[in-house]
């Protein structure tokens, strides 16, 4: 589960880059994921989460 977030399930998402001339290139816009230590099912565990939901308290951090 590579660039996806692991509480919500954000990930990547296809755009495209365009210039004052309208030019336009295929970009990728990636969700902001910082991998955190947190309590998953009574232990802690690594996963990757995206900043809206650590904002949000939707995971509780290890101490």
């Amino acid at each position: 589960m590579a660039r996806k977030c692991e509480i919500c399930g954000k990930g990547p998402v296809r755009g495209m880059h365009v210039s004052h001339a309208h030019n336009r290139n295929k970009r990728v816009l990636y969700p902001n994921l910082h991998t955190v230590r947190a309590r998953v099912g009574g232990g802690n565990k690594r996963i990757k989460v995206c900043t809206r939901c650590l904002r949000s308290n939707k995971v509780e951090k290890a101490a």
